[in-house]
């Protein structure tokens, strides 16, 4: 029989039609465990010859499907856009217009490494979805992604598949030591850790049955998971670099990631210091970027409070994280009967470059979003808060979310919300163009 007549342009990695190939055996895993007694009766009635008849069937139908799915997926580069073809049955055709990019990250899962292949991920302004090329070898996915950076960025289209991954200074690397210290001085960490021990003995004590036990130990050890061995593996190696493409993070100790924060469009900024971090001096900083280039909204997993400034210096100019700390004012003291004990954990400040909030007595937060990335200002009353002359003032930006300034005067609120309106308008009108830059 002949093959169907492949689609235009260039083709994947061959490997590509096994990257789901988990799926089934997950799948036939999770069944296993939810049904015990018909995994049983039907094991008790499965012949060797019952079963060799049933891979002689099986496997060549799903290695069919995958080579066939594969032969009909490509993709082609043009001078405007990017197309990506798919489908056996039912067929996609996804046109990705490259000046609506917003990030081309490469990533490397631990298999993918191995084999040498990896994954594309293309964010594109008015989608939530990612488009994805998986697998490509790994030379030729980072050399896509720079063809793709050049013609986005304005490149001759001549030009741009030989322009070459743009070269990179790096900003700062976190240490593995400094990274390890700073997961175990979090209070999540050793409260998960309580919770997966304590919980099912009690539950063991209160039940006498252990299997009910055992039943909340895997959820309990999934939270210890991602609070903390998840996040070293994660944060690993984490360094950021300065490219004309943008800011580069690259991280990770099994599955490596290669993400790209676009030029203009980091919306706001968290700078996270924990409690125990306090002593130390280190702080988080995490982003909300347009379209989720950045994923997982991470900029430093931890560092110093200066290098942490230096590095937000670069990723928005103008701003000073120590300016905007020093204008929080607090709120008013009656804002105690509204929120006992915390209210003295809340602050709002503006500087000539962005909106500042602050929240949090333990795990305090500063919040920043330029005047430029403001969407809308508006400001919520409760009757509790209407009763104490209270009011909050949200402002939303680019990345559909909000930074709230909490419990302030009243008419101070009414006042911040027409200023900041006006400071958002003039903030647009001299801001820089959101694109990627041109190379050198």
């Amino acid at each position: 029989m002949a093959l169907p007549a492949p689609p235009e342009g260039r083709r994947l990695h061959p490997v590509t039609p096994w990257r789901r190939a988990w799926a089934p055996v997950a799948g036939l895993l999770v069944f296993a465990v939810q049904n015990p007694e018909r995994v049983r009766s039907g094991a008790e009635t499965l012949t060797p010859g019952r079963l060799l008849v049933g891979l002689l069937v099986l496997l060549p139908a799903v290695a069919a499907y995958g080579f066939l799915s594969w032969w009909m997926t490509s993709y082609l580069v043009t001078d405007t856009e990017l197309r990506i073809r798919t489908g056996l049955l039912f067929r996609r055709v996804a046109h990705i217009r490259l000046d609506r990019v917003q990030a081309i990250d490469v990533t490397r899962p631990l298999l993918a490494r191995i084999i040498g292949v990896a994954k594309l991920k293309l964010d594109v302004v008015g989608t939530n979805k990612k488009d994805e090329l998986a697998f490509l070898g790994e030379r030729e996915a980072v050399a896509l992604r720079a063809e793709l950076l050049a013609r986005a960025a304005g490149m001759a289209p001549e030009a741009a598949p030989d322009a070459g991954e743009a070269p990179a200074r790096e900003l700062v690397r976190v240490g593995t030591r400094m990274l390890v210290v700073s997961l175990l001085l979090l209070v999540t960490v050793w409260a998960a850790l309580a919770a997966a021990v304590a919980v099912p003995l009690v539950i063991w004590w209160v039940s006498g049955s252990p299997w009910a036990a055992l039943a909340t130990v895997v959820p309990l050890l999934g939270g210890v998971w991602q609070s903390g061995a998840g996040r070293f593996l994660t944060e690993f190696g984490w360094v950021v670099a300065e490219s004309p493409d943008g800011l580069r993070l690259d991280h990770g100790l099994l599955d490596r990631a290669h993400a790209t924060v676009p030029p203009g469009r980091i919306q706001a900024v968290r700078i996270v210091e924990p409690w125990l971090w306090r002593r130390r001096g280190w702080v988080r900083v995490e982003l909300d970027v347009a379209a989720g280039g950045n994923e997982g909204g991470l900029l430093l997993p931890v560092a110093t409070r200066e290098v942490a400034h230096e590095v937000l210096a670069r990723v928005l100019p103008g701003v000073d994280p120590a300016g905007a700390a020093a204008s929080l004012t607090p709120v008013p003291r009656r804002a105690r009967w509204v929120v006992p004990l915390w209210w003295r954990g809340y602050g709002h400040g503006v500087t000539p470059t962005v909106f500042v909030s602050g929240s949090g007595l333990l795990r305090r937060t500063l919040s920043l979003v330029p005047h430029a990335k403001v969407q809308s200002v508006r400001l919520s009353q409760g009757p509790w808060e209407r009763f104490h002359g209270l009011a909050n003032v949200h402002v939303d930006h680019g990345a559909n979310g909000t930074v709230v300034a909490r419990l302030r005067d009243g008419d101070e609120a009414r006042e911040v919300v027409a200023a900041q309106a006006e400071r958002s308008r003039t903030g647009r009108r001299r801001a820089r163009p959101e694109r990627w830059l041109t190379r050198p």
